[in-house]
Parts: C-alpha cells; sequence; structure tokens
C-alpha cells in the first residue's frame, strides 16, 4: 500500500536510490502533475494534485527577503514575517491562531535572503477558510503598533539566540560582513539589533505595501485538491486583490579579491572554530550542479574526505563539513571546522588545503562519484515523498527560476556532472586569494 501511494514517478526514483552504483546509467526522469496559472492581477499559482492522504500543503512565498531591504532597515523582511501573524482586517491576531488551532491546521513561516514563505498543513475540508484567510492578511495585515512592541523584543530575542549568543551565527555573519561589501546578503537576515529596536509600524508599512501584492507572490497547493474546484476558490477569493508595480532592482556586483582576508572573534567559548568561505554562484547556474557533486565528496557527512581526514586520521576535530551554498545571486562555498581542545588550527587549515588541491589535481574516482549523485538523489527523493515537500520544492523553483519546471530537469543536469566537471570548478572557484577566514577564538585569559 505504502508504494502504491507513492506514484509511478517516485517509484522510479526509489529504485535508482537504493539500486547499484550503475543506476546512474539509466534514464532519470522525474514528473508529477501540475497545473500553472496566473491571475489577472499577476498572482502565480501552482496546484498539485495528491490525493494519498487527505490533506493539503498551503504555501504562500512572496519575492522579497533580506537583500530588498536597505542600510538602516535591516530585518524588515523577517520582521514583517512576525507581523503576519499578528491579525489583519477580517481575523483579529488573536482570532488568527485560535481558528487555526481548531480547524486542526498547522502554520509556520520562514524568511531568506530572497524570499519570505508562510506555509500550513490542513485538512483538505478547510481550504476555502484557509484562502479567506490569507486574502484578509495579504492586503488587510493590521500592523498594530502594541501589537508591533511586543514582537519587537521576541524578535530581539530571537537575535540574541540565533546571533549574539550563538557561535555559528557569530562566524557567519562576520564570514558574510567579510564576502560581501556592497551586496545586501552582507547583513544577515534576521537584522541588526539597532535597527530590529528601531521598527515602526510606518516603516513596516511601506515595507508591506511595496512587496506584499499579489504580482508579487507564488502561491502553491498540495495535495487532496480537485484541480478545476480549486482553480474556481482561487479566482473567487484572490482576483479581488489588485497588483501595484514592484521595482525590479540590479543588486550590486561584488570586486575579484586579489589577496585572502581574515577576520577572528574573541568570544566565550572553550574551543576554536572557523568558516572558510569562496566567491560561488547562483541558483541554477551551469556550475552549481558540479560544486554541489563536489561538495558532497568534499565535506558532506562522516564518510567524506574532510571528516575522514580531520576527525577519524588526524583527530583534530569534533566536526567538519561543507556545502555550496546558492541564492538568487552568487553565494558562498562554505568550509567550516570545530576543532578539539589544544588542536592547532594552522594545522587543521593546512589539511583542508590538501584535499582540495588532491581534488583539482586527481580526478575523483567513478565509485565515488556515483555514490555522491545517488547520495544528492536520495535527499531529493525524501523531499518529493510529502505533499509540503513538494510544495517547497515547486515554489522554490517557481521563485528563482521563474519555471517550476526546473525540478524535472534538475537530476538530468546532476546525472550529467563528470569527474572533470569536478577538477574544473575545484580549480575555477577554490582560489586561496578568494577565500575568506572568519575565527572564532576563546577570549584571552
Amino acid at each position: 500500500m505504502f508504494f502504491q501511494k507513492l506514484g509511478s514517478a517516485l517509484l522510479v526514483l526509489l529504485f535508482l536510490v537504493f539500486a547499484p552504483d550503475q543506476a546512474f546509467s539509466k534514464t532519470l526522469k522525474i514528473d508529477f502533475p501540475v497545473e500553472k496559472f496566473q491571475l489577472k492581477n499577476g498572482l502565480t499559482v501552482l496546484l498539485a494534485p495528491d490525493s494519498s492522504v487527505p490533506l493539503i500543503s498551503y504555501h504562500t512565498w512572496y519575492k522579497v527577503g533580506s537583500r530588498n531591504e536597505n542600510v538602516g532597515t535591516t530585518g524588515a523582511a523577517h520582521m514583517l514575517e512576525h507581523m503576519m501573524f499578528k491579525g489583519a482586517k477580517k481575523y483579529s491576531g488573536k482570532d488568527f491562531d485560535r481558528i487555526l488551532h481548531e480547524n486542526g491546521i498547522t502554520n509556520n513561516a520562514f524568511t531568506t535572503w530572497d524570499y519570505t514563505g508562510f506555509y500550513q498543513n490542513l485538512p483538505s475540508a478547510k481550504l476555502e477558510l484557509m484562502m479567506d484567510m490569507e486574502v484578509d492578511r495579504m492586503r488587510y495585515l493590521s500592523l498594530n503598533p502594541e501589537d508591533l512592541k511586543s514582537e519587537l523584543q521576541v524578535v530581539g530575542e530571537e537575535r540574541r539566540w540565533r546571533v549574539d549568543n550563538n557561535p555559528f551565527g557569530l562566524l557567519q555573519e562576520a564570514l558574510f560582513g567579510e564576502m560581501y561589501k556592497v551586496h545586501p546578503y552582507r547583513w544577515p537576515v534576521i537584522g541588526y539589533m539597532q535597527d530590529i529596536q528601531a521598527y515602526t509600524s510606518e516603516k513596516l508599512k511601506f515595507f508591506y505595501d511595496k512587496f506584499y501584492v499579489p504580482n508579487n507572490a507564488v502561491l502553491v497547493i498540495s495535495g487532496d485538491i480537485d484541480v478545476q474546484k480549486t482553480k474556481a476558490l482561487v479566482e473567487k477569493y484572490y482576483s479581488r486583490l489588485e497588483a501595484r508595480p514592484v521595482a525590479k532592482v540590479e543588486f550590486p556586483r561584488e570586486d575579484r579579491r586579489s589577496q585572502p582576508v581574515r577576520k577572528e572573534i574573541r568570544w566565550d567559548v572553550q574551543n576554536i572554530s572557523f568558516n572558510i568561505g569562496y566567491p560561488g554562484v547562483k541558483a541554477g547556474h551551469p556550475d552549481s550542479y558540479p560544486l554541489d557533486v563536489a561538495l558532497a565528496i568534499l565535506g558532506d557527512g562522516m564518510s567524506s574526505r574532510l571528516y575522514e581526514r580531520l576527525a577519524y586520521k588526524d583527530s583534530l576535530v569534533t566536526h567538519v563539513g561543507g556545502y555550496n551554498m546558492t541564492n538568487a545571486d552568487p553565494g558562498v562555498i562554505f568550509i567550516y571546522a570545530l576543532l578539539k581542545s589544544k588542536a592547532d588550527q594552522k594545522k587543521a587549515e593546512q589539511i583542508i588545503q590538501q584535499e582540495i588541491d588532491k581534488m583539482k589535481n586527481i580526478k575523483v574516482s567513478e565509485m565515488e562519484l556515483q555514490r555522491a549523485k545517488n547520495k544528492y538523489l536520495k535527499g531529493f527523493v525524501d523531499k518529493l515523498q510529502t505533499i509540503d515537500g513538494k510544495a517547497q520544492t515547486l515554489a522554490v523553483n517557481e521563485i528563482l527560476f521563474g519555471d517550476y519546471r526546473e525540478v524535472y530537469r534538475e537530476l538530468e543536469k546532476v546525472k550529467a556532472v563528470t569527474s572533470e566537471d569536478i577538477r574544473r570548478v575545484m580549480k575555477q572557484y577554490f582560489q586561496a586569494q578568494q577565500s575568506v577566514t572568519a575565527t572564532l577564538l576563546p577570549k584571552k585569559k
């Protein structure tokens, strides 16, 4: 019964995941039904029917994130995400949460550098109620000053928890501040504390009116739906909203460095930790796929080259890894390490460089390459097995590429990566003079 519910497309993928390494030589194909349409007001809608369970995953994503902020207003996108739960014209803040809970609806939201997403998982019978509530806050958010006053304290505490009192948050903020000098990725998504505490309802209303409009949003409804009835409901509820102009912004490009940068932070920690960053590529760039596979081999998990060398063989770290972060604009290639007590950072960095140099000069074996691809594939399949994961995948592809169908092409692009591709991108992107190293050190006694 379980396999019957997965659907034929996912069954093919599951075979490829658990088949031998040669599985990637077979034709990879992923497909599932999606209906895309756009309202006259510009709202983009994706409907993905899946009747395996009587549930719906309802996602509303806006094309606005921290990169749309300015100096002095950092954290506006994240602050507004919080205020979206504080009530609108028809459903007050207390009513909003109460009605959701009474109807068995779970909900949450998130903010990134490039977009803000709101999502609910609900019984399929509650679809029309959910639409009415989402339309209400898409256009008629109250932004009550008293609600904002209390939420400023909540977000301030979140900033302390995620960054100010968090070694990994401090390191990332320091690294991004050096990686980006002109692009708005240089400040954290949550914003700086002085900006957070200075927000007013008027400032946030300007941000809300500018970006929270139907022609700047993507609505994804995945799960137990009748496509034609759902289209009619979308028309009924969302067509009443008016489009507004959203200016297209060209974000500044970063200059190439001529020498490496190092930044140190002293903090109340016992052991040294550090991040090394290299300028990366944006989502969908042809090199993003070989970089994903290369970072899987170099630093993804306990079987990666860095972990085997630094944790097992040389016993210098308690944790080490790496990943390729791609955004709407060029992202960052990360390597991170947490050293053991009294371990030598210089030696750890030398070993990291040795492993990078190996991948630059010696082709990875076909077995290692296929293993990394299969791991990538499994993660991809795992996400698509739930209606929520499917909705997320469709939304992010529609937001970043303007075409949800990119999800169908991703596996073929990963399959096409060769060992020579990996060697090429290692040489091209892992250049020492382009690197930034941020280190968190214990306070001096």
